[in-house]
């Protein structure tokens, strides 16, 4: 279980934060496209051995995740079916003060509001509930060894904690042997040791939900069990207390106050808004669309960086066979369109990646009939999702391996969960 352990943990360090999309979720045809073309791969597959490498299943889950990104940031702009100019014009949401709020459009561009604009004025940014625990010296021992427990109540669960007090314990080891204990129970609170002026340690605990409903008057409480000496326990740690309590956010929305419980919420399902700070008085900020060329700069900008983002990857094993092989095939996709992109502002690289002149797109847009340089968009879109596509069905024909036997031409069987192995990143022990 090591061996995979690595795997995931490489997996969560590195892209465990990454939130997920709508894009995400995928309908029954598409899954049954995903499941017949591994099924076509297989069927022909040699039979081969991997050659003993660490960075093989970094490399694989490096390129599953960049094929996802790429797949996704097209498939934003593909929502549309009303031709080729839609794929890159879809509308851009922009705030007149991103450090205070920041916005994202998640309309379509058949929404009959996409004229829409409004002010937004932050009065008071959504907040967790805070225990902070007593401040307590280090390197003593204010709780006796022994067995102790405590619940933790929410608004949907109930949970009892229970830990031990060795003899050699500190009070510093007890709050790191909590702090880990919270943190990896999945409880909706995380954990961590502060320090005071005095060098004395305290445990805080934050919850990961933000604001209030009215018949709420906490997201969590903590309590020790009835016997008396997890109560004396926790009267030392002092974990119990609340030090801060939890508060809705509050804004003035086009002139009418409004709450939410958290710092991210959606208006008429067009606009996504994520407050960062408060207003400052009489100081509202805007919120509307980009104009057109510049939302065709970001939308494509957005396509240009999970390109770029997976040139990367190839470079970081460019010391490898693998890598190069990677390289070689993205580099393909750019440089077949290299004249076409160059003339609309889009400048590839030696190393294959993409800059944009927005000068040049711009002038390459800004025309009566801007259908030529979309359709070379388009074209170019297209071309680097069948090669994402392909890479994320078989992301293991970049890996050097050695072939140990052909199969029969047209004799095989289909094997479904022959790759799973390697798509799974259940590499044996070389994870």
């Amino acid at each position: 279980m090591s061996a995979v352990d690595n795997a995931y943990h490489y997996y969560l360090s590195t892209y465990g934060s990454f939130a997920a999309s709508r894009y995400d979720t995928h309908k029954k045809s598409e899954l049954r496209h995903v499941y017949n073309s591994i099924l076509k791969i297989n069927r022909e597959a040699p039979l081969y051995k991997l050659k003993q490498s660490e960075d093989v299943p970094r490399f694989l889950i490096d390129i599953k995740e960049h094929t996802r990104q790429i797949k996704n940031v097209i498939s934003s702009l593909s929502d549309d079916t009303d031709g080729l100019e839609s794929s890159f014009q879809k509308k851009v949401a922009v705030s007149s003060d991103e450090d205070i709020v920041s916005v994202a459009y998640i309309g379509s561009n058949n929404n009959s509001e996409n004229s829409q604009q409004f002010n937004i004025e932050v009065k008071q940014l959504a907040t967790p509930q805070v225990n902070l625990g007593n401040f307590l010296f280090g390197d003593s021992l204010d709780i006796p060894p022994g067995d102790y427990s405590f619940d933790l109540t929410t608004a949907t669960n109930s949970y009892e904690f229970q830990f031990t007090v060795n003899p050699d314990d500190t009070n510093r080891s007890i709050q790191d042997k909590l702090t880990r204990l919270f943190n990896t129970s999945g409880v909706g609170l995380t954990a961590e040791v502060m320090i005071d002026e005095k060098n004395r340690s305290s445990l805080k605990l934050t919850s990961k939900q933000t604001g209030l409903s009215e018949n709420e008057t906490s997201l969590f409480e903590i309590k020790p069990s009835a016997s008396s000496g997890s109560i004396a326990a926790m009267e030392v740690l002092g974990i119990e207390h609340v030090s801060a309590p939890a508060h809705n956010s509050s804004f003035i929305l086009n002139g009418k106050e409004h709450s939410s419980y958290s710092n991210t919420f959606t208006i008429n399902n067009i606009f996504e808004l994520t407050l960062h700070g408060i207003s400052r008085t009489d100081h509202p900020s805007a919120i509307g669309f980009k104009t057109s060329i510049d939302a065709v700069a970001d939308n494509l900008q957005k396509l240009v960086d999970a390109y770029n983002g997976f040139i990367e990857t190839g470079e970081n094993y460019s010391s490898s066979a693998q890598g190069n092989r990677l390289l070689r095939d993205l580099k393909n996709v750019s440089y077949s369109y290299k004249d076409n992109l160059e003339n609309i502002g889009m400048i590839v690289n030696e190393s294959g990646s993409i800059t944009i002149d927005k000068t040049l797109l711009a002038d390459a847009l800004d025309t009566e009939d801007p259908s030529a340089a979309f359709s070379i968009l388009n074209s170019f879109k297209n071309s680097l999702f069948a090669k994402a596509d392909n890479a994320s069905i078989n992301p293991i024909k970049y890996v050097d391996k050695i072939i140990v036997a052909y199969k029969r031409p047209g004799r095989n069987f289909t094997s479904p969960y022959y790759s799973s192995i390697y798509s799974g990143m259940m590499l044996d022990r070389y994870c």
